[in-house]
């Protein structure tokens, strides 16, 4: 029998204690809920809330189907980031940077950094408008607020401290859950119409699909998931990433799975009652034109009450909060990858500068886009296009590192796995093609 040293058996013996501990404790699958959560409610962001209010106003229930299939896609591609950035100990773009040509990772992280701006731009935006609907004030010092709260958070609070706060910022999304609850729904009629959907090919029909899609399945979401992974190991003194230490697989790809599963499904929940709230209230009511999330809680005003136009405002606030460092976040992870600088929101500003440069300069661009004469709904469009056209690379890159032994050690990914990962990036193709076909016609 081998020479088991000591020190090892003692740490092997706490972990398992540990281990014992976290069974009997009921509260126990909270502490698997991390990555993935914050991941999932980021990706209802304030522009995200106007593409599904836009969805609902403009066809009802006949949209709901989109969020059932984008569940299982989103699932399966959003754990083959997280399990890149376990297994391999580092996040996407510096696996790309060491195993594929410097054009395609530089192409891939800039084309990010322009869309995850202008999607701040629309946020910080969408934030300030919710706020002053609710309490009146001026936008443009709401919109500085909001932009110096969050990159201040980023700057100052360490990971370890940060993520337990975004992890309650989530609770905000409940907001839209609430909201279902006073209103009248026919749910006969939605169970009807989610299961057997009336499609159709009008363009505006087949563009509005494309919304849905794109911003459920986003490449800055594939980004952060896999840093955060990075992020959580670097917290644990006792992590290492798993092709380094395989005995912390089984523990790690479990906990990545009940995260990613349940912060999916919460983040597809929440869009199912925003696309449902929205139908049942302007939809049934002739509102079938909405721009922004703002507008979205005014028209809700004289329809649903009160009480429903501020739940889905302070909606649109919380998620704001939420999904604006992730945005900054993910963007900065990618540069610093692409550029091999330090990186971690665990370290001081003055220890990783390129990396907490690109959140500020980011969040600040976005910021000062709000001031200009642009217009946030068509820049908004404009980065729901570079996503869509950069998501199907950014997949297809993903699933061949992630079947590839010197990314992934003897843990690549299996073929159920593998097969769903290439699904969602055959059905992102499809939309993207549709895309572009709405834009000829």
């Amino acid at each position: 029998m081998p020479h088991v040293d000591s020190q090892y058996e003692d740490k092997v013996m706490r972990k398992m204690s540990q281990a014992d501990e976290n069974v009997a404790l009921p509260e126990s699958w909270l502490k698997k809920l991390g990555p993935g959560l914050i991941t999932g409610a980021a990706d209802d962001d304030p522009s995200g809330i106007a593409t599904y209010s836009q969805a609902g106003a403009q066809f009802g229930f006949s949209m709901l189907w989109t969020v059932l299939l984008t569940y299982p896609l989103m699932v399966g591609i959003q754990m083959i980031s997280a399990e890149i950035g376990r297994v391999s100990g580092h996040g996407l773009a510096t696996n790309i940077r060491q195993h594929y040509p410097p054009g395609l990772l530089y192409t891939i992280v800039g084309l990010l950094l322009v869309a995850n701006t202008i999607n701040i731009a629309a946020d910080v935006a969408a934030m300030a408008d919710a706020l002053k609907l609710m309490i009146g004030g001026s936008t443009h010092f709401y919109v500085v607020g909001f932009g110096v709260l969050s990159l201040l958070l980023q700057l100052f609070i360490p990971y370890s401290r940060y993520v337990h706060l975004l992890k309650w910022l989530t609770l905000a999304l409940l907001a839209y859950v609430a909201t279902v609850f006073v209103v009248q729904i026919p749910w006969a009629q939605v169970l009807t119409n989610t299961v057997l959907p009336h499609l159709s090919w009008q363009p505006e029909y087949v563009t509005t699909v494309v919304a849905v899609f794109g911003t459920t399945i986003s490449p800055y979401l594939f980004f952060w998931q896999a840093s955060q992974e990075v992020e959580d190991e670097h917290a644990n003194p006792q992590a290492k990433k798993l092709k380094d230490a395989p005995d912390q697989a089984s523990a790690n790809f479990r906990r990545i799975k009940v995260d990613t599963v349940i912060g999916m499904a919460f983040s597809n929940l929440v869009a199912f009652f925003i696309i449902l709230t929205t139908a049942v209230t302007l939809h049934l009511h002739g509102v079938t034109e909405i721009h922004t999330s703002a507008q979205a809680a005014s028209a809700l005003r004289p329809i649903a009450g009160e009480f429903a136009f501020w739940l889905f405002s302070a909606g649109i606030i919380g998620t704001g909060l939420l999904a604006i460092p992730v945005l900054a976040g993910s963007a900065a992870y990618a540069m610093a990858g692409a550029f091999h600088w330090r990186n971690s929101l665990e370290l001081k500003p003055v220890m990783a500068k390129g990396f907490y440069g690109i959140i500020a300069i980011s969040t600040l661009i976005g910021v000062g886009l709000c001031f200009t004469p642009i217009d946030p709904i068509k820049a908004l469009y404009w980065s729901a296009v570079i996503n869509g056209v950069i998501s199907v690379p950014i997949m297809a890159v993903m699933l061949l590192m992630a079947a590839r032994p010197e990314v992934m050690g003897q843990f690549i990914i299996s073929f159920k796995l593998k097969a769903l990962g290439w699904l969602c990036t055959t059905v992102m193709a499809i939309a993207v093609a549709a895309m572009f076909w709405s834009l000829g016609n």
